[in-house]
């Protein structure tokens, strides 16, 4: 095991914006640690896909409902004392604090960070997403990066997957719960 689980059990969110791998380093920490991987995207409401499908920016109020439904998945899996990595983009601190909440803050994020070009290119790579690339200036000026935020683990997405998947378990392994919170150690 990379990192420890915690009491209880550790939930990161991969995070980031559109293109910067959240799902594919999800799955492989995931895998690596022995824990579920859960989509982010897949709980997005019909209504949400649609308007992202159409090159149409999420505004909060399209955001919440969808972070509730992720903040449930990660409730519902510590309460049956199971670890869980999920993708969720978690733009602003305001998202992240309401994922914390639900967390009761056992919660770790893994910040992937990249260049607008390095995005740019990996976003019109994909085949067969909902997201165009066209979002992703919107996504740019939304995100408020998590620097300073306790709990929160910085990856540059211009390694390798694997190298990317080993600094996020490093940087995961380091953290001490400390008043219920997850902090970098």
């Amino acid at each position: 095991m990379d990192f420890e689980k915690k009491a209880p059990p550790l939930a990161v969110v991969v995070m980031g914006v559109s293109g910067c791998g959240k799902s594919s380093v999800g799955e492989h920490l995931a895998a690596r640690n022995g824990l579920p991987f859960l989509e982010g995207d897949q709980l997005h409401p019909a209504g949400n896909v649609e308007k992202m499908a159409k090159g149409i920016p999420l505004a909060d109020d399209d955001r919440l409902p969808w972070l509730d439904r992720i903040g449930e998945e990660i409730r519902t899996a510590q309460e049956a004392s199971q670890g869980l990595v999920i993708s969720c983009s978690a733009l602003k601190r305001s998202y992240r604090d309401r994922l914390r909440q639900a967390a009761d803050g056992h919660l770790a994020f893994v910040f992937l960070e990249g260049s607008r070009d390095l995005l740019l290119s990996r976003m019109q790579a994909r085949q067969g997403h909902f997201m165009p690339a066209t979002l992703l200036d919107s996504q740019l000026q939304t995100l408020e990066p998590p620097t300073g935020e306790a709990g929160v683990v910085t990856v540059a997405i211009d390694n390798a997957l694997d190298d990317i998947v080993a600094l996020a378990c490093k940087g995961l392994s380091g953290m001490a719960v400390k008043g219920g919170d997850y902090h970098a150690g």
